[in-house]
C-alpha cells in the first residue's frame, strides 16, 4: 500500500484489488487478515505498515474489490464491504460489443479496410428460438498475416521465372554479346509473364466471402454452449427448472420415475449430486406432494406404495440451493397422476411444508436461460415480481409471466387442461 501511494502521488487513489475470491493461505501469512483492518473504514485511519513500522492514514482511499464467487469470501471481509452484483451479458449486448468495438479491432488487427468489409446482424433483440447467432461478413477479402507475406514472396522470387530463366542460361552461348541479348531477351519474357500471373492472381484475390450461420463453424469452430432444452415436449414425471450459477442462469431438469411399487413401499432416492440443502427440498417435496395428492385424488395411494427415484441429470455437476422446491414437487404430482405438464413451462420457488412459495435469486439469469431454451412460460414466487418488473422491456417481452403465493395456484398452471392452455 505504501508503493501505491508513492507511484500514484495523491492520499486519495481508487485502489482496485482484482479477484479478492481468490486468496490464499499459507504458512507465512493470512492476506484476509491485513486487508481486514485496511477495509474497514473505522481502523483505516492509522493503518500500521508493519514492515516500515509507521502508521498511515487510508480513510480517503476507495477500494473497489472485484470477485467471481461471492461464497468464496471470508463473511468477515464481505461484512466490510458494499456488495454490487454485476449481471451477465445477454445476447443482445454481446452483439453491440461485437459490432461497436470487437469488429473494428478484429479488422484492424488483419489490415482490412472499412470498405472492404460489411457486417449485419441476423436478428436484433432477445430471441425466443435456442439457435446460435451469427454475425453476416459480406466484402472482398485481401491477404492477411502469413498469407500476404507468402504473396509477397512469391511474386518476387517465382519458380516458373527461376526455371526459364535457368533453361535460357543454359544454351550453349555463340558469343559473349550473343548470351547477353539472349538473358536480356529472357528476362524482358518473364517479365511479361509474371505480370500477366500478377493481374490474374489480383483479379482472384478479389473475390466475396460470406459468413453467415451456416458455415460459422468453419472459421471459428463449434458452438461453445449447446442448447440446455433436452425435450421439445417434457414427458410424464419430468419438469424444467431454473437455476442460477457463476456462470449465469441456466435450466434444471427434474426426472422422477417409479422403481417399485407394494403396499407400504414409499420411498425416495435422490442422484445427480445434490447438495444437503437440496436434499431436504426433496423430502419437503415429497411431503408436501403426497398432501396436494390427497386433497385432489383421495383415492390415489401413489406416495404410500411406491418408491421413486428422483434425479437430477448433468450427475458430474454438483447442485445446492431450494429453489427446485416447486419443481421436484410438480415433477412428482405429474408422474403420480400420469399427466405431463404444460408445454413450453418453467418454474423455480422455495416451497415450505404447509405450501407458501419463498422468494428465489438471480431472476434476471433465470429469465435469460428460460428464452434461450425457447420457454414461454414461466413462474416466480410472488416476492420476485419487483426484481422483474426492474428487467428491461427486452428481455420480458413474449414472456407469459405468472407470479405465485401458493403451491395450489402452480398446481392449476402446470396441469391445466388443454382447452384452457390454447384459450390462455
Amino acid at each position: 500500500m505504501v508503493q501505491c501511494l508513492k507511484s500514484v502521488g495523491t492520499a486519495n487513489p481508487l485502489v482496485l484489488i482484482d479477484e479478492i475470491d481468490k486468496l490464499g493461505r499459507g504458512h507465512s501469512g493470512d492476506p484476509a487478515s491485513a486487508l481486514l483492518e485496511l477495509l474497514d473504514p473505522e481502523q483505516n485511519v492509522n493503518f500500521l505498515d508493519h514492515y516500515l513500522d509507521v502508521p498511515i492514514d487510508l480513510s480517503k482511499v476507495l477500494f473497489v474489490c472485484t470477485a467471481n464467487v461471492i461464497e468464496n469470501i471470508p463473511n468477515p471481509l464481505l461484512d466490510r464491504m458494499e456488495n454490487i452484483a454485476i449481471a451477465g451479458y445477454i445476447t443482445d449486448e454481446k452483439k453491440h460489443i461485437a459490432r461497436d468495438y470487437l469488429e473494428k479491432n478484429t479488422r484492424e488487427a488483419c489490415g482490412i479496410k472499412p470498405e472492404q468489409i460489411a457486417l449485419q446482424l441476423v436478428r436484433q433483440g432477445v430471441s425466443n428460438e435456442p439457435v446460435q447467432e451469427a454475425l453476416v461478413v459480406t466484402g472482398s477479402e485481401e491477404p492477411t498475416g502469413d498469407d500476404s507475406a507468402n504473396a509477397k514472396d512469391e511474386t518476387l522470387k517465382d519458380p516458373a521465372a527461376e526455371d526459364i530463366s535457368l533453361g535460357r542460361n543454359t544454351t550453349e552461348p555463340t558469343s559473349e554479346g550473343a548470351n547477353e541479348i539472349k538473358t536480356e531477351g529472357s528476362i524482358s519474357e518473364v517479365n511479361k509473364d509474371t505480370d500477366g500471373e500478377k493481374e490474374e492472381a489480383a483479379d482472384k484475390a478479389i473475390e466475396k466471402v460470406v459468413v453467415d450461420s451456416s458455415n460459422l463453424g468453419d472459421f471459428v469452430g463449434k458452438p461453445v454452449f449447446q442448447a440446455e432444452r433436452i425435450y421439445e415436449q417434457t414427458p410424464i414425471g419430468v419438469v424444467m427448472g431454473l437455476a442460477w450459477t457463476a456462470m449465469g442462469g441456466s435450466t434444471l431438469y427434474i426426472e422422477t420415475t417409479k422403481v417399485e411399487e407394494g403396499e407400504g413401499k414409499g420411498a425416495l432416492m435422490l442422484t445427480g449430486q445434490l447438495g444437503d440443502v437440496m436434499k431436504e427440498s426433496a423430502q419437503i417435496a415429497q411431503t408436501v406432494g403426497r398432501a396436494i395428492l390427497l386433497e385432489k385424488e383421495p383415492d390415489n395411494q401413489f406416495f404410500a406404495n411406491s418408491k421413486l427415484h428422483l434425479h437430477v441429470p448433468a450427475g458430474a455437476t454438483p447442485k445446492d440451493g431450494p429453489s427446485a422446491g416447486c419443481t421436484m414437487i410438480t415433477s412428482m404430482l405429474s408422474l403420480a397422476m400420469g399427466k405431463p405438464v404444460k408445454k413450453d413451462l418453467a418454474m423455480t420457488g422455495e416451497v415450505t411444508l404447509t405450501g407458501r412459495i419463498l422468494p428465489i435469486g438471480g431472476v434476471k439469469e433465470k429469465t435469460i436461460a428460460a428464452r434461450r431454451s425457447g420457454i414461454k412460460t414461466i413462474i416466480f414466487p410472488s416476492a420476485n415480481k419487483r426484481d422483474f418488473d426492474e428487467l428491461a422491456p427486452h428481455v420480458k417481452e413474449g414472456l407469459d409471466v405468472h407470479f405465485v403465493d401458493t403451491y395450489s395456484e402452480i398446481y392449476e398452471l402446470a396441469f391445466q387442461s388443454d382447452v384452457e392452455t390454447e384459450t390462455s
